[in-house]
């Protein structure tokens, strides 16, 4: 967990109670090669390395479809941000900004969101390119990209009708 020391020049925290009010269920862990938020991309790129959604055995089921797209939407919850800042001073800017105009990791509700490039899937876990997460981050939802949600048709029978 950070502490006060680490805010920079200007920025701004809140005091918070604890959240109390929405229970999330984690549906699995997702496996990246990055050990710690330094060595996260500052945004994932569909061309990056090849990251694992593991899901936990009771969801396995629920892929059943999802190869039929190509760009999912990941969620997944940044349990190791902090939750208390309001105005932000993102690195290598001079400027700052209130969280909600920041795709930062800090926010009230730490939920990161990745458009990525589903790979393949197998055996639970499913394969994919574009996260920008630290390795073991807890796994919220997959969902097929807003913009294509209807999954792919499949081929026209060429028999009569």
């Amino acid at each position: 967990m950070t502490t006060e020391q680490d805010i920079r020049p200007k920025e701004r925290r809140v005091e918070i109670a604890p959240a109390r009010d929405a229970q999330l269920r984690f549906i699995g862990t997702i496996r990246t090669p990055f050990p710690d938020r330094a060595a996260c991309p500052r945004q994932g790129r569909q061309d990056g390395p090849d990251c694992r959604l593991v899901l936990d055995p009771v969801w396995h089921p629920a892929l059943q479809g999802l190869e039929d797209y190509e760009t999912l939407e990941v969620l997944y919850w940044l349990d190791r941000s902090r939750r208390d800042l309001v105005v932000q001073a993102p690195r290598h800017d001079d400027r700052v900004f209130g969280t909600f105009a920041l795709r930062s990791p800090v926010r009230p509700n730490p939920i990161g969101t990745a458009l990525v490039r589903l790979v393949r899937i197998e055996a639970g876990e499913v394969v994919v390119r574009g996260l920008d997460c630290i390795d073991g981050t807890p796994l919220l939802d997959i969902k097929p990209d807003r913009s294509a949600f209807t999954p792919k048709a499949p081929p026209k029978s060429t028999e009569g009708g």
